[in-house]
């Protein structure tokens, strides 16, 4: 009986995708969208699995899927929150299995036949040695990709940091063209901090989408966030489905976006 309710839900989902995908107006897609893919672990508790890197496997193997729905509807580009710095406080032994899966999830994105481009944003200096080298050769071979999303994947990153390296950065600029402090200073705005964040060259971030049910931004692209929409879903990353998503994009395309004006 429990077999036959899941076939007709699947069945049932599917009839629903495709309505709802029907009436998307694709004109209204946002180009760039941030994914806060939070809720692994207690998605493991929920289910009963008593290591977190159970949940942490499940909520890797589900980010393939969600670029390809990207793909499916002209998301030009994706910012994926894997690790924040904060993470890093994680106890060892957790923190040591999710490193090794994250590294898995942008190998298997990396593999040849896939369409991302692989951008890695964050402080990978924070991460092992031996991680980082391995997540830096896996992007390295994604360059120049095209007929999918270009993905951003956030490792180790901080939204507080980001902002004072793009601080600094622009300084540093400045003083190497020779520019007098007292002139940095006197001149000094947010456009030019804006053409020193991790995406300076990318679209602007339109949407943010957080699952589990939190409503919080966690430091997630501080700056770039200041015009985003926000989507808060209520399931774990790992039940995240394509009629979630789509239910965000409707959503997104039903606000009138003003831009402050």
């Amino acid at each position: 009986m429990l077999w036959i309710r899941r076939q007709l839900r699947g069945v049932l989902d599917r009839i629903y995708v495709r309505r709802l995908a029907g009436r998307l107006p694709l004109d209204l897609m946002p180009r760039h969208i941030g994914i806060m893919v939070d809720g692994n672990r207690r998605w493991a508790r929920s289910v009963g699995f008593p290591d977190p890197a159970d949940g942490h496997r499940a909520g890797g193997a589900k980010i393939p899927t969600f670029l390809r729905w990207c793909d499916a509807y002209g998301i030009e580009q994706v910012t994926i929150y894997l690790l924040s710095d904060d993470n890093l406080n994680r106890a060892e032994p957790e923190l040591t299995a999710l490193l090794g899966i994250i590294e898995d999830v942008i190998g298997e994105l990396a593999a040849p036949g896939n369409p991302w481009q692989i951008t890695p944003i964050g402080t990978l200096d924070l991460l092992p040695d031996a991680t980082a080298l391995g997540i830096k050769e896996a992007a390295d071979r994604t360059v120049g990709r095209t007929g999918g999303a270009r993905v951003n994947v956030a490792i180790g990153y901080g939204g507080q940091r980001e902002i004072a390296d793009a601080v600094r950065s622009a300084i540093g600029e400045q003083r190497a063209l020779g520019v007098p402090l007292d002139e940095i200073l006197e001149s000094f705005d947010a456009e030019l901090i804006s053409r020193h964040v991790y995406t300076a060259t990318q679209a602007p971030l339109d949407m943010i989408v957080r699952t589990s049910g939190e409503q919080r931004l966690s430091g997630f692209m501080l700056w770039q966030s200041a015009y985003a929409e926000m989507h808060f879903c209520e399931c774990y990353w790992p039940d995240f489905r394509e009629i979630d998503f789509l239910r965000a994009l409707r959503a997104y395309a039903g606000r009138n976006r003003r831009f402050g004006r």
